[in-house]
């Protein structure tokens, strides 16, 4: 008796789950009604766009800042500068990789 109550109770929780789900794909949204760019851009931003917005300018710096961290450590291995290795002199090759790029970029300007 207690499995079948609990198979039901499932199954009616998955269906309803299911069900609230689907039903907004088929809603029509804001922007495919008729003269929608003209309520949008009158209308503020929801708690929820504005964090979607937060969430995407975070994400965009990250991108930037793993870039801008690849292409220093690109330019440090090719002037010498090997992370991988187990090095004693660690600090010094680094320094003199930096001192390389940094006369490779002084006398590229």
């Amino acid at each position: 008796m207690r499995s079948t109550i609990s198979k039901l109770t499932l199954a009616a929780a998955t269906a309803a789950f299911l069900l609230g789900a689907a039903a907004p794909s088929f809603a029509q949204t804001d922007a495919s009604a008729p003269g929608a760019a003209d309520t949008a851009a009158s209308q503020p931003l929801t708690k929820a766009q504005k964090k979607a917005q937060a969430k995407a300018a975070r994400k965009a710096d990250r991108k930037a800042a793993r870039a801008k961290n690849r292409a220093e450590l690109k330019k440090l291995e090719d002037n010498g500068y090997q992370p991988a290795q187990n090095d004693p002199n660690y600090p010094q090759n680094l320094q003199n990789a930096q001192k390389k790029a940094n006369a490779a970029a002084g006398a590229s300007q």
